[in-house]
């Protein structure tokens, strides 16, 4: 459960305020990275190691044991070679948007952070193509497309400071993915660092490289395979004509109705967003972006491809949603209007931060003929509870984002909103959904897995993760509910795992 909390309990065994020790195995990885990069690209110092403790899920905090910053994939092979040898396990982060933990550090651990690796490498129009390296920030593969008529489609909220290799380990999503699919239907290859520091090249030029789906494995998994450290990325041809409408409803079941009776009809917008009446009141306060006064829920819905087929896909979408109970409907006229449209729907998880100290993202997935059900099962929950929760997200492809607000400083505040963020989720299953959809399991939902999975398929997850990393230090305590092993796994060999011989196992 993502949680925008600044004070959260860090969890037991973490130890925060106290510098962790650079044993022999951190010395001798720290001293690799000296002789590869400059000394202020090697980071003991207590004090900036903590600017690495969390991702964008503050909930959970861990300093990390050394943090080192390379330029370049050999470096990157380098000093995973080196933790090899050590034994020592290591986390890749990029910008750390993340809001699952992905990029918790570890005390007894390597943070490698790809940041400086930012080089946009080639934009092969002809081939409809950019390669890419992991620290490129999403929106900036779309600029340099830009003048050659292209775009990259898969545009998450963070667009503007989230990056490609965070992307790729979370299979991350956005507004525009019920049309063009998430970032596993765009990334074509990639070079990858393997857990023993071996650099190897997944996929390739052709549009379906032979031989098993290494790349596929790869995206998604949360950076427990391996280190990505460039990528080859689709790139989308700029549509002729764009039309984006605001759609203002007296209730969420109204939205959903329209939602589901859009896509029944066989129209697929590039986007169908929805923002209940809490989510317009933050958004309101924090950006003024104008929304229909005394709306339930809002629709953004977005159209895009020849002009013939988006001005006869609008004149049935006016229509279904006026079917369906709509009482505004707004058309952006310029660029000025359709941003300002967006602009609410994009800013709607900082701007909770206005109407409340805290809150808890979450990420649950159903069925989008179920969104009237579940949203009023959310809001009896609310009720019941007394715990507010705003609503925004992708209702296109079922893509909840229930935000469950709080104040940390009420004592037992946290608690409740946790038991209703759990319950959501419980919500989600139940409908036959899941309990992520773009912000990965990471640390926070590793222990619904089971809720999810039965016994012999996370062995059979493991088994794979196994075969990548069978001594288990990529991105460890991550996925999976317990530190699964992979002696613990029929047919591979027995041994320690490095999170028990850390002492750390309960940490996850």
């Amino acid at each position: 459960m993502s949680s925008a909390s600044a004070g959260q309990q860090t969890p037991a065994g973490t130890a925060p305020g106290l510098a962790p020790d650079l044993g022999p195995g951190l010395a001798a990885v720290a001293a690799v990275a000296r002789r590869l990069l400059p000394e202020e690209s090697v980071i003991t110092d207590h004090a900036r190691l903590r600017t690495y403790e969390c991702d964008g899920l503050a909930h959970y905090r861990v300093t990390p044991g050394l943090v080192v910053i390379p330029e370049d994939a050999g470096q990157v092979a380098a000093i995973v070679r080196a933790c090899a040898e050590q034994r020592l396990p290591f986390i890749a982060r990029g910008s750390g948007t993340g809001l699952s933990g992905g990029a918790l550090p570890r005390a007894d651990g390597v943070l490698i952070v790809t940041s400086r690796m930012r080089g946009i490498r080639e934009v092969r129009a002809a081939d409809q193509r950019a390669v890419v390296e992991p620290g490129v920030i999403n929106l900036d593969v779309t600029r340099a497309a830009a003048p050659h008529g292209y775009y990259y489609a898969p545009d998450p909220s963070s667009q503007q400071i989230c990056s490609i290799g965070g992307n790729v380990a979370e299979n991350s999503g956005g507004a525009h993915c019920l049309k063009y699919g998430f970032t596993t239907n765009h990334v074509l290859a990639a070079e990858f660092v393997t857990p023993d520091g071996e650099l190897v090249q997944l996929g390739g030029a052709a549009p379906d490289s032979p031989g098993y789906d290494l790349l596929g494995a790869v995206v998604g998994s949360e950076g427990t395979l391996g280190i990505v450290t460039e990528v080859t990325v689709r790139l989308v041809r700029v549509p002729e004509e764009v039309r984006t409408l605001l759609v203002g409803f007296e209730s969420t079941d109204h939205a959903g109705a329209a939602t589901s009776a859009i896509i029944a009809a066989g129209i697929v917008p590039a986007a169908i967003e929805m923002m209940d009446a809490l989510a317009i009141e933050a958004a309101e306060a924090a950006v003024h972006c104008n929304y229909p006064p005394g709306a339930g829920a809002v629709l953004v819905i977005e159209l895009d491809g020849p002009a013939s087929e988006v001005a006869a896909e609008y004149d049935d979408v006016v229509r279904l949603c006026e079917e369906n109970g709509a009482f505004e409907q707004r058309v952006a006229t310029d660029p000025a209007e359709r941003a300002l449209i967006w602009k609410g729907r994009k800013s709607a998880f900082a701007a909770v931060g206005r109407i409340s100290p805290d809150y808890i993202v979450q990420d649950g997935v159903i069925p989008r003929t179920a969104l009237p059900e579940v949203l009023r099962g959310i809001a009896e929950l609310s009720e019941s509870s007394g715990v507010r929760v705003a609503n925004v997200f992708h209702a296109g492809d079922g893509n909840l984002h229930p935000l469950v607000l709080f104040d940390e400083r009420v004592d037992g505040a946290a608690e409740a909103a946790e038991q209703v963020s759990r319950a959501i989720l419980d919500l989600c299953i139940g409908h036959g959904g899941s309990i992520t959809g773009e912000h990965g399991v990471g640390v926070d939902k590793a222990a619904y897995m089971p809720r999810m999975y039965a016994e012999d398929d996370l062995d059979t997850m493991q088994l794979v993760r196994c075969a990548f990393d069978p001594d288990g230090i990529s991105n460890p305590g991550k996925v999976f509910p317990t530190p699964r092993l992979c002696g613990e796994v029929p047919g591979r060999r027995k041994g320690a795992h490095p999170l028990q011989e850390a002492g750390l196992a309960e940490v996850f």
